[in-house]
């Protein structure tokens, strides 16, 4: 009897979880994540993944004072509203003179490098915030990157005391143990981190000897399980464009066949995942139930997960949109 008593008292609290993926570079939904944490009075945050926006707009700096985005030109008056506007949709830009510019065109070197500073500062400035904040309130802000990532910005998540990178560690949600992973199965993108099912499924074996009791864990891991309703996504033709019969898009499963095998096979207490945007929804697999929030990150909303968790539970979950 005291056994179970233990056990009861280890679990009797209730655990609030905010859940998003798929930022991507937006400030304003990574301000509006921020707002949410603290509006519903969770207990910790976690970010999914694909940190990263997909864009580098180039804003060139004319002779006569005057700027031009995509031969379109501006004075500098509307200087700070375009890159308001560049940032809310989750992209980077850099301020470059036409020869600058020109020089970029012949030299995808220089575009990556300034790519990769645009990233580390958005994020950076993600940190400045979340820091400003959230001090002295002792909520995480649990971080992993996903596909879209570069691994150089786990360098500078680790510059934060409050923003936690979470990939190949065990994370403490109160009792809950969470195992993260942000690798996912081929795309047709070639996105930085990818690789073959039979070695994600044995990475994320990895992960789950980890920990001391996968039945009652939290996987966050980026990719979502295969034929659940959390993977449909357009089916694509070899030209990459969505396949259209009758009218309508025709979609199909794109998650993780490993990530599904792994869940059967320990079934933890919930799934966390994100990936494949158009996606939201809910679904179970035996007894795990797992969640994609979705989102819509060039609009600027917010799509995010609120999870209870009581008594080695999940007592609710509800998608936040807005």
């Amino acid at each position: 009897m005291g056994l179970f008593n233990r056990k009861k008292n280890n679990y009797s609290k209730q655990v609030r979880i905010l859940f998003t993926s798929d930022i991507h570079g937006s400030d304003i939904v990574f301000k509006k994540f921020l707002n949410a944490g603290k509006m519903y009075k969770v207990d910790a945050l976690i970010i999914g993944g694909d940190l990263a926006g997909k864009a580098l707009i180039p804003i060139i700096e004319l002779n006569d004072g005057n700027y031009e985005i995509d031969g379109n030109r501006f004075s500098k008056d509307l200087l700070a509203q375009k890159i308001s506007e560049i940032r809310n949709q989750g992209n980077y830009y850099v301020i470059v003179s036409r020869e600058e510019f020109e020089d970029m065109k012949r030299d995808k070197r220089k575009v990556d490098e300034a790519f990769k500073n645009a990233m580390t500062e958005v994020v950076r400035s993600w940190i400045r915030i979340a820091e400003e904040r959230y001090k002295g309130l002792d909520i995480p802000i649990y971080v992993n990157l996903g596909n879209d990532d570069p691994e150089y910005l786990f360098d500078v998540l680790d510059e934060s005391d409050i923003m936690i990178k979470t990939e190949g560690k065990v994370v403490n949600i109160d009792k809950y143990e969470m195992i993260s992973y942000g690798y996912v199965n081929p795309t047709p993108w070639h996105t930085p981190r990818e690789m073959p099912e039979e070695k994600l499924y044995e990475a994320l074996k990895h992960e789950v000897e980890k920990l001391s009791n996968p039945s009652e864990a939290i996987f966050n891991f980026h990719a979502p399980p295969y034929g659940s309703n959390l993977d449909n996504a357009p089916l694509l033709d070899e030209n990459l464009k969505p396949v259209v019969k009758g009218g309508e898009i025709v979609f199909t499963h794109v998650g993780s066949q490993a990530v599904r095998k792994i869940i059967e096979e320990t079934q933890p207490l919930l799934g966390l995942h994100g990936h494949i945007h158009e996606s939201r929804g809910f679904d179970k697999i035996g007894r795990t139930i797992v969640i994609n929030p979705g989102s819509e990150y060039s609009e600027g909303l917010l799509h995010a997960a609120l999870v209870v968790l009581e008594g080695g539970k999940v007592k609710a979950y509800q998608f936040i949109i807005g």
